[in-house]
């Protein structure tokens, strides 16, 4: 059955099947260009049952229809749309792919991004920790029965958790705890690293709280890439971009597909990776007890916004 359209505020839960069996279930957010896009062709090609995400519905249509056509096999691609700097959004997307797929074996935290400015969204966050941080945290708390689901008859360490982090994050020295969303001294550049910071904070202490489950959790930096990644940054970050050579998405999306299917990387978690090897991340990626703390300030911001969801 053809899936319902991508802009669908929700799927039609009589009529959706559920997740093939034997067939491995991915979700990537930020689907629909760049890196998430080009990992979404590469699972399609293989296979894979694929759900997409993304924010603008147009640009969800022409991504759905492009992966569609690179998959093998019969095609079971799915596009949810959904802005990710919304949590009751967020919310939204998790459970219309429960109704899609009662398996996740591979979770690919790609969407977020950089923007221009200091942005606050109608929950009262600040949109580039929203996106970047906050929103993976709370989709993968949502999906976590499906990916321990899948984790219960998968091979071992074969369910994984992926986050798309940055290198930035060695500029960050370490979360501002007084003043997370910064409210004073905005920085557009300096909001992007402490939530890429905060990628691999949230990675390390997923590791920690569900190796037990058979779930990994990884994450990777994709490097300068040609994608639209900078269309929302400020000027500074528009001409570091078109100054610099970028790597077309098909590279990074490389590494995704490798840190979600090599099965030698199932004791590799909490581990920091690019360009198909692991690297070192910067002291403060590697605090247990800061990893610890985020994931409670976590829980207590979504508390907060979310309770009357």
């Amino acid at each position: 059955m053809m899936p319902q359209p991508a802009d669908r505020s929700a799927p039609d839960h009589e009529n959706l099947s559920r997740g093939d069996p034997g067939r491995r279930c991915v979700v990537v957010t930020g689907a629909s260009s760049g890196i998430g896009k080009a990992a979404a062709m590469a699972f399609a090609h293989m296979g894979w049952h694929v759900i997409g995400t993304g924010r603008d519905t147009g640009r969800c249509h022409e991504a759905e229809a492009e992966i569609r056509s690179s998959a093998s096999g019969p095609a079971r691609i799915d596009f949810l749309r959904g802005d990710f700097s919304e949590m009751r959004e967020v919310l939204r997307v998790a459970k219309d792919v429960q109704a899609l797929t009662d398996d996740v074996h591979v979770l690919v935290n790609n969407a977020g991004g950089i923007r221009d400015g200091c942005y606050r969204t109608s929950e009262g966050l600040e949109a580039t920790f929203a996106a970047n941080h906050l929103a993976p945290f709370l989709l993968t708390r949502e999906l976590r029965p499906l990916l321990e689901r899948a984790a219960g008859t998968a091979a071992p360490g074969m369910v994984r958790v992926i986050a798309v982090s940055s290198s930035a994050h060695r500029i960050w020295p370490g979360m501002r705890w007084y003043d997370l969303m910064m409210k004073t001294a905005f920085d557009a550049n300096a909001a992007y690293c402490q939530a890429k910071l905060a990628n691999l904070l949230f990675t390390l202490e997923l590791h920690r709280r569900l190796s037990d489950r058979g779930i990994v959790a990884l994450a990777m930096h994709p490097g300068r890439v040609d994608s639209n990644f900078a269309s929302h940054g400020d000027e500074t970050m528009q001409a570091y971009m078109a100054a610099n050579a970028c790597a077309a998405p098909e590279q990074p999306a490389r590494t995704i597909v490798w840190l979600a299917t090599d099965p030698g990387l199932g004791g590799k978690g909490g581990c920091y990776f690019h360009d198909l090897a692991e690297e070192e991340p910067a002291p403060q990626a590697l605090d247990y007890l800061e990893a610890e703390k985020l994931w409670r300030e976590s829980d207590r911001i979504l508390a907060e916004i979310l309770e009357t969801a």
